[in-house]
């Protein structure tokens, strides 16, 4: 009986930002499960193409939305019919707080915090119709732990926590959950040149009680779950997947 309220039959789920990295580990994972997905780039590319074909291994019929988050017009052509909306998309840059410039701050809001917000918007009036509906952002553990250089990044996914918790109140009488699922260090693209310096991520990994990098996969069970009937009473919550970075001591 378990295993049948994990069962995503039925359901469509739009996840950003899976061409790669945790978001294409997330889209297979949901695949996998039976869901219908549609993968999502800022543009076409080779990374998306792939993302596609391995997904599709699980749903032949997956579908792509290419959107540059950080346009507003592009956001607004999201598909709204979808039951579950995995926020990924993110973008960072490294530079000390005091010499942070301004436009590449407003630009990490808006892909970042604000889009998010509307495509929940979007997503929201069919999730409410259906009395069903799974909202979800992936978040980081820069919320507990900001990284001195990324100042804009980690604000904004502290924006996001707090977004997750004000929303999931308000629309839980409604069948709906929105939840904050946080990755710690991943091994991805994105952190391929930083783990490349061998003391560097000796740092990184003797700060990590497991001692080890997480992979994209590691984000998709928790990602089932949350989506699926065996999360329905989770909700407003911050779930870490950071091997104990984020523990204190």
């Amino acid at each position: 009986m378990l295993k049948e309220k994990f069962d995503l039959s039925g359901k469509t789920a739009l996840v950003t930002g899976s061409s790669r990295g945790i978001g294409r580990g997330i889209a297979l994972g949901l695949a996998e499960y039976g869901a219908h997905v549609i993968v999502h780039g800022s543009r076409r590319s080779e990374a998306l193409d792939a993302a596609r074909r391995l997904v599709g291994e699980f749903d032949p019929n997956v579908e792509t939305w290419i959107a540059d988050l950080g346009d507003e017009k592009s956001v607004e052509t999201m598909p709204r019919k979808i039951d579950v909306l995995v926020a990924n998309v993110s973008i960072q840059e490294r530079m000390a707080w005091n010499e942070f410039d301004i436009n590449e701050a407003r630009h990490e809001m808006e892909v970042n915090w604000l889009s998010t917000l509307r495509m929940f918007q979007l997503a929201y009036p069919h999730m409410r119709a259906q009395e069903w509906g799974r909202l979800i952002v992936v978040g980081s553990v820069q919320e507990r732990r900001p990284h001195p250089q990324m100042v804009a990044y980690a604000s904004t996914k502290g924006a996001l926590e707090n977004m997750v918790r004000n929303i999931a109140r308000q629309v839980a009488p409604e069948g709906i959950t929105v939840n904050n699922l946080c990755p710690g260090v991943f091994k991805t693209d994105r952190n391929k040149d930083a783990l490349g310096d061998p003391r560097y991520a000796k740092c990184v990994t003797d700060a990590i009680p497991m001692h080890d990098y997480a992979l994209p996969e590691d984000a998709a069970g928790t990602a089932v779950l949350l989506a699926s009937d065996a999360g329905r009473y989770i909700t407003g919550a911050t779930i870490m997947i950071d091997g104990g970075l984020s523990l204190p001591g």
